[in-house]
C-alpha cells in the first residue's frame, strides 16, 4: 500500500496519468463523432468546400468582330480595351493592365485572343470572414473608445455624465442587439444616410461600448484610492493621474473580460447579415442555400470563427505575459 500510495503521490506518474487521461478523452470524441456521422443518412462533399474559400479564376478574352483598337483606357489594375468594328460600332473588353498585348490603332480578327489568365481570388466564405474581420477590428476600436468615456463618466460626481452613462449602460444591456442592429439600420442610417456597414459596425460598437463601460469601471475602482490621492497630492491633475497612474494598473487587470467581451462581439456580427451584409455567417447561408451542403459549409464556418477568435486569445495572452515582465 505504501509504495502505490508514493506512486499516486509522484509528480511524473500523476503527469503522464494526466496526459494519458487526455488522450483517451480526445479519442472518445473523435470515435464518438465519427460512428455518430456514420448513422446520419448523408453524404459528405468535403471536395466542394476549398473552392468557397480560395479558386483559381480562368478567363479567356477573346475579339467578338473584326476591328481596330480605338482606345486603351486605364481603370485601377484593369485596363479598357475600346474597339471599333467597320461599322463604326464599339465594343469593350476588360482585361488586367499586365496581361495587355495590343496597341491602340490595331487590327485584330474575330476569335483573336485579347488576354488570357489564371490567378487565385478568394471565394464567398473567404470574402465573408474578410467582412467579418474588418466590422470586428473597427467595432472592438469604437468599442473601447466609446467604454472608456462612458465608464470615465460613470464614475463622474457630476450628476449629469454620471445619470447619462448609467442610461446608456442600462439601455443598451437592456435590450437585444439585434433589435439594436435594426434601429441603426432602419433608422440611425436613414436619418443620417449611413451604408448598411457603418450602420452595422455602429451597432457593434455602441452594444460593445456599454459592457466595456462597467468593465473599465470595475477596473478603476479595483486600483486602490491612495494611489489616486499620491498623485494628486504631487500636483498632478485628475486627468494625468488617470492616464499615467490608475488607467495602465487597471488596463492589466482588464485584459481577460475585455478579451471575452471582444470575443463574443465577433461571434454577435454575424447578427448584421440581417441587414444585407453578407459576412462569414450570411455567406455561409448563401453557400448552403445554394449547394444544400449545410454540414460542411457550417463546420467549416465554424471552424474560421475559431480561428478568429483564438488568434485573439492568443494575443490577449501575449500582452499579459509583456504587462508582467514589465511588472
Amino acid at each position: 500500500m505504501g509504495s502505490l500510495k508514493d506512486l499516486l503521490h509522484n509528480p511524473r506518474f500523476r503527469h503522464a496519468a494526466s496526459w494519458t487521461a487526455l488522450v483517451v478523452i480526445l479519442a472518445g470524441l473523435v470515435a464518438g463523432t465519427f460512428h455518430t456521422t456514420k448513422r446520419v443518412d448523408y453524404i459528405w462533399r468535403w471536395e466542394q468546400i476549398p473552392r468557397y474559400v480560395l479558386f483559381k479564376d480562368s478567363r479567356v478574352v477573346e475579339a467578338e468582330d473584326d476591328a481596330t483598337v480605338v482606345a486603351l483606357d486605364v481603370a485601377g489594375g484593369d485596363t479598357v480595351i475600346v474597339v471599333k468594328d467597320y461599322l463604326d460600332m464599339e465594343s469593350y473588353y476588360e482585361v488586367p493592365s499586365d496581361l495587355v498585348n495590343v496597341a491602340v490603332g490595331q487590327e485584330i480578327t474575330r476569335g483573336q485572343v485579347l488576354a488570357q489568365w489564371e490567378r487565385w481570388k478568394p471565394g464567398l466564405l473567404l470574402q465573408g470572414l474578410v467582412l467579418t474581420l474588418e466590422i470586428s477590428v473597427l467595432s472592438i476600436a469604437l468599442g473601447i473608445f466609446i467604454g472608456l468615456f462612458t465608464g470615465l463618466a460613470r464614475l463622474s460626481k457630476s450628476p449629469a455624465p454620471k445619470w447619462l452613462a448609467i442610461g446608456y449602460i442600462e439601455l443598451i444591456r437592456g435590450t437585444p442587439l439585434l433589435v439594436q442592429i435594426y434601429i441603426f439600420y432602419f433608422f440611425v442610417g436613414q436619418v443620417f444616410r449611413l451604408s448598411n456597414f457603418m450602420a452595422g459596425v455602429l451597432a457593434l460598437s455602441v452594444f460593445a461600448g456599454a459592457y466595456v463601460a462597467e468593465i473599465f469601471r470595475a477596473g478603476i475602482q479595483s486600483i486602490h484610492r491612495g494611489q489616486m490621492e499620491a498623485a494628486r497630492s504631487l500636483g498632478m491633475s485628475y486627468a494625468l493621474a488617470m492616464r499615467y497612474i490608475i488607467l495602465p494598473q487597471a488596463f492589466k487587470r482588464i485584459l481577460p473580460p475585455l478579451a471575452g467581451q471582444f470575443i463574443s462581439l465577433i461571434k454577435d456580427s454575424s447578427l448584421v447579415g440581417v441587414i444585407a451584409l453578407v459576412e462569414l455567417t450570411r455567406a455561409g447561408r448563401e453557400i448552403g442555400t445554394s449547394t444544400i451542403n449545410y454540414f460542411e459549409v457550417f463546420f467549416t464556418v465554424a471552424a474560421l470563427y475559431l480561428i478568429l477568435t483564438f488568434s485573439l486569445s492568443m494575443l490577449v495572452q501575449f500582452l499579459e505575459r509583456r504587462f508582467a515582465v514589465s511588472d
